[in-house]
């Protein structure tokens, strides 16, 4: 009863994230790792759509483990009732629900989840090569669950012979880069290395806004996906071609041309005047996301500007250039990165910016 009073009040109220398209594609927000309480979540699947919708996503997927059910004695059912209860709900809100499932084994290989299933119960294999069989044989996207995760990986994250059967298997198309509130590295260069596709998830167990202050403003972790339309089909060609983006913290991990493409789409430059002995910069970010911006090697040694920045989401950043002869510049060149872009591991996203005064 009061769960009901709860979102009938609140499902009025739709956050917008505001990240831009870029060109050719559609930017879709997706958490494609969630749990319910059909495996060890703590909340009713329609929990996930309304969350889901308030918080301005296009798509999840509920991933529910095969192998663990807690409450198994109080929810019984198959492996596909999940989907099936939150399916209108989501169909009504207009959520994309994508059916999946979470493989769950030791290290190794560890946990996957298998997502765009037509029916999760063939995937419950008691060897875990044929529950990766039986997800493939659905033609299935799969990718490596929290392969950081001390659990499992207590000292150092390593990759395994196991991992390597399952890439050259046609079993393994993506890992998660983050989880939740961790970020791995070495699964960062491994998409780069072995041409994986880079996922962000919450694998989010009890309530949103337990993990996240949502009404703070905070926002879940998420895989951007840069699909041809908004639908579950141009979801599922674009995982398959790499085209997603990681938000998370701020932050952006991506294939460099994806984060060049929407580097080009969030940072405007509105004015360029140039005075006497300087150039005055105002630069504004239409977007949710900060753009946190250091001074990269190579500038002209006579331009003095900022050693960092940031231009605040949604916000202005004013950015004076001090040169002692400004007026034998008719345009000026800046070498730029953008740190909160990551296109490996410590590795900021290197630009250059001209700026053309407006009152020449």
């Amino acid at each position: 009863m009061f769960l009901g009073i709860f979102f009938s009040s609140e499902a009025q109220v739709r956050d917008t994230i505001r990240i831009p398209e870029i060109p050719g594609y559609k930017t879709l927000k997706y958490d494609p790792h969630i749990h319910t309480v059909f495996s060890d979540g703590t909340v009713w699947p329609t929990v996930r759509v309304h969350e889901a919708w308030r918080e301005g996503l296009d798509a999840i997927s509920i991933t529910d483990h095969i192998e663990y059910r807690p409450f198994r004695n109080d929810v019984i059912s198959d492996h596909n009732r999940a989907y099936e209860i939150a399916k209108p709900l989501a169909d009504q809100m207009d959520i994309i629900l994508i059916h999946g499932t979470e493989i769950t084994r030791g290290m190794p290989p560890g946990h996957f989840n298998a997502i765009f299933l037509e029916d999760a119960n063939p995937v419950d294999e008691e060897d875990w090569r044929d529950a990766l069989r039986a997800a493939k044989e659905q033609d299935a996207f799969i990718f490596w669950n929290h392969p950081g995760w001390a659990r499992q990986q207590p000292d150092t994250t390593l990759w395994w012979d196991e991992h390597t059967w399952l890439l050259e298997n046609g079993m393994l198309h993506g890992i998660e880069v983050v989880n939740g509130g961790s970020y791995y590295p070495e699964a960062h260069m491994w998409c780069i290395e072995k041409n994986l596709t880079m996922i962000g998830t919450t694998d989010v167990h009890g309530p949103i806004n337990l993990d996240y202050d949502i009404h703070g403003g905070e926002r879940r972790p998420m895989t951007l996906v840069f699909a041809k339309d908004r639908s579950a089909e141009g979801i599922r060609e674009a995982l398959f071609a790499g085209r997603t983006a990681v938000y998370f913290e701020d932050r952006l991990v991506a294939p460099e041309w994806i984060l060049e493409a929407l580097f080009e789409e969030m940072l405007q430059v509105r004015s360029v005047t140039r005075h006497r002995g300087s150039y005055s910069i105002m630069l504004f970010n239409p977007t949710d996301i900060p753009m946190q911006i250091s001074k990269a090697r190579g500038n002209e040694p006579g331009f003095e500007f900022f050693r960092t920045t940031t231009v605040p989401a949604g916000g202005y950043r004013s950015v004076p250039v001090y040169i002692d002869n400004a007026a034998d510049y008719d345009q000026i060149e800046l070498k730029l990165i953008i740190d909160n872009f990551m296109v490996e591991p410590d590795k900021g996203l290197p630009v250059t910016m001209t700026f053309v005064p407006d009152n020449l």
